[in-house]
């Protein structure tokens, strides 16, 4: 079934759906810019400005899921829980060129080790995911 079929709930209010369209748009340009920045990620903040579309415009969220460049990432990850190889390689390539600049620019060592430490659970997380949707075959089934 395609995903433009599904129903989904949108607020009635007209302030919290005017503010998830600010947070959705938001996400948009953030994740737009971290396509083209080193040490920004793109996947998560498209991932927030779907969640957020999903509850504030179907219109917007159709146009997000079926976006040429960044519809596939988003249908993985919500239908599989997927991230590709290729967005794991560049987040773990971004967040390591950006913690060597961070530890070089900054005086002292606790800011960098914090930094550090959330890369290296962001890591973790990106990492563990699974890289490719799982096939079902007759004896899975």
């Amino acid at each position: 079934m395609a995903d433009t079929e599904h129903n989904h709930m949108i607020v009635q209010s007209r302030t919290r759906r005017y503010a998830l369209l600010v947070c959705g748009w938001s996400n948009v340009v953030l994740g737009t810019i971290g396509a083209v920045v080193p040490g920004m990620p793109t996947t998560v903040f498209l991932i927030i400005a779907f969640w957020a579309f999903t509850q504030s415009s179907p219109r917007m969220r159709i146009w997000l899921w079926n976006h040429p460049r960044y519809g596939a990432t988003l249908q993985a990850w919500e239908h599989h829980r997927v991230i590709p190889p290729r967005a794991k390689c560049l987040a773990m390539m971004t967040m390591t060129v950006s913690l060597v600049i961070f530890i070089i620019l900054a005086s002292g060592w606790m800011l960098p080790v914090t930094v550090g430490g959330i890369m290296f659970v962001v890591s973790a997380f990106i990492l563990t995911r699974p890289s490719h949707a799982l096939v079902e075959t007759a004896s899975n089934k």
